[in-house]
């Protein structure tokens, strides 16, 4: 979700100008009707050339997850996987289902589904062009993301000089708008959303919320990044764990009412059936509304989870792609179904299609939880959901962000001082919106994916060749399947570094045997 759109205003906005509301008009017709033509395409391209990889290797990836948290010297893959998740899943899959559903009707939550499953062949792609091009750092932990690849895949030997130097040109712009947006702005949003929730359902002071946000955020962000793998390890699977839990139960309780909304979602994205338009029209606002939340909640194509997931340690790239990919599967197919289900099964007081609702978007959702299971409880528990999804977001985004400024060439000092501005925005945030930063962070937001973009079709090549190399090993009978760069046929180019030689292989073959 942008920021801007999900930006909660708890004090008078510091900036209200016409400035800001040209931008954010600048920015609304960038995202809405470039950026999501795009992000469809790729997906699309992308699904095509891997032969729909998402689907075909679905169980690959479920298998590969379930095994995931061997560690070998940088982070575990599993402990990629929730950071990458945790930055993907945040106020977005509650507050902007809602609006998704109540602009665009059941039939937005179909299209999220179908933009969920081109989305994982994008997440799968850019995740496996960041362990690819990947490099080491002195810490031990890998490093790599669209930055990286950007200059590594288009500056090789192949390439001419102009295309090496717009590689790195193209690497420094995007890991600058990466620290700006997810280092200093998107944290504001997300504690500025906490501390509107506390203060409307707890009557907590936002000036306590951000003392308590920085004195729980700062020991965890300076600590470094292991430690931060290490709290998303277990927060992230908690607040989906438990949030998918409690909608099971609306489910169950509903149970009569499941097949009908299924029927209407379906009806409602192929306008078969009348009554079922969003407040903001029929067909077309089903398909747009539900595109749009459907992209921007899972980020694939956005740049930003490929950060996380080239941390991880893995005998070959493809492991890790088919890893990222599932996390869309997880943010859109899974939990933001949980909340369209839990919006659409509520009674017509709260919800009905075509009717402007009585309530904000979480608040929203809230009312329709009470409408199947009443009492008191249900604001301590969407007070848990938000404060849970807006923080791990923040700790996400702590790993992201360090990420490309190691890049930019920041070292331990300039990490210390990045996580101590992360600390302070996050403070800053619970007690005062900047409307105009949050706009500049996303139209940063929108450069880094046409970025992003053109680099993954750019170096489509190398991630079709991993998956080949990958096909065939497994065809060969290899459980494991290794990836070895020098003199493998089947890549386009020589792979510069030493992360994917044959002494690394037969490490990680021994690493494998001994799990």
């Amino acid at each position: 979700m942008t920021a801007a759109s999900a930006a909660h205003v708890l004090l008078p906005a510091l900036s209200g100008t016409e400035l800001t509301q040209s931008l954010t008009s600048f920015e609304e017709f960038v995202s809405g009707r470039i950026l999501i033509w795009l992000l469809l395409a790729v997906g699309l391209y992308l699904t095509i050339r891997t032969r729909g990889v998402q689907v075909r290797l679905f169980g690959r990836a479920v298998h590969l997850v379930a095994r995931s948290r061997h560690q070998r010297g940088s982070l575990s893959s599993f402990q990629a996987f929730v950071i990458g998740l945790g930055g993907r899943v945040g106020t977005g899959n509650i507050a902007g289902v809602a609006l998704a559903v109540t602009l665009g009707g059941p039939g937005a939550l179909f299209w999220m589904w179908i933009v969920a499953l081109l989305g994982m062949a994008t997440s799968f792609a850019e995740s496996t062009l960041a362990q690819v091009f990947k490099i080491r750092a002195p810490d031990g932990i890998f490093r790599g993301g669209p930055a990286y690849y950007m200059q590594r895949g288009l500056g090789l030997r192949g390439a001419r000089g102009g295309t090496a130097r717009l590689g790195r040109g193209m690497g420094v712009v995007f890991a600058a708008m990466l620290v700006f947006s997810y280092g200093l702005i998107f944290p504001m949003v997300q504690s500025n959303t906490i501390a509107l929730t506390l203060n409307e359902g707890h009557r907590v002071p936002v000036a306590t919320t951000a003392v308590a946000l920085m004195a729980i955020t700062a020991p965890i962000l300076l600590a470094g990044m292991r430690v931060v793998a290490r709290v998303t390890e277990w927060l992230v699977p908690l607040m989906a764990g438990v949030y998918l839990a409690v909608v099971l139960v609306v489910i169950v309780v509903s149970a009569p009412r499941v097949p009908g909304v299924f029927a209407d979602i379906l009806a409602g994205a192929l306008g078969l059936k009348a009554g079922l338009a969003g407040t903001a029209g029929g067909l077309f606002a089903a398909f747009l509304n539900g595109t749009k939340r459907g992209l921007f909640s899972n980020e694939a194509g956005q740049g930003s989870s490929p950060n996380g997931a080239a941390t991880a340690d893995v005998a070959h790239p493809v492991t890790q792609g088919l890893i990222q990919a599932l996390g869309v599967f997880i943010d859109t197919i899974v939990i933001c179904t949980a909340t369209g289900l839990t919006v659409l099964l509520a009674g017509p007081e709260v919800y009905t299609p075509g009717v402007e609702p009585r309530w904000a978007e979480t608040t929203l959702v809230q009312h329709a939880l009470a409408d199947a299971l009443p009492g008191g409880w249900v604001v301590w528990f969407m007070s848990f959901v938000v404060f849970t999804f807006a923080y791990s977001s923040v700790l996400g985004y702590s790993a992201f962000a360090e990420i490309n400024a190691t890049y930019l060439g920041g070292g331990r000092r300039t990490g210390v001082v990045l996580r101590l501005a992360m600390t302070a925005a996050t403070g800053l945030g619970a007690v005062v919106a900047l409307e105009l930063a949050w706009v500049m962070a996303d139209i940063a937001l929108a450069l880094m994916t046409v970025l992003n973009l053109i680099a993954l079709l750019w170096l489509s090549r190398w991630v079709l060749a991993a998956l080949r190399d990958y096909d065939a090993q497994r065809a060969g009978g290899a459980s494991e399947p290794v990836f070895v760069a020098p003199g493998n046929a089947l890549l386009p180019d020589e792979l510069p570094g030493d992360v994917w030689t044959a002494d690394r292989a037969r490490a990680r073959v021994v690493s494998l045997d001994e799990e």
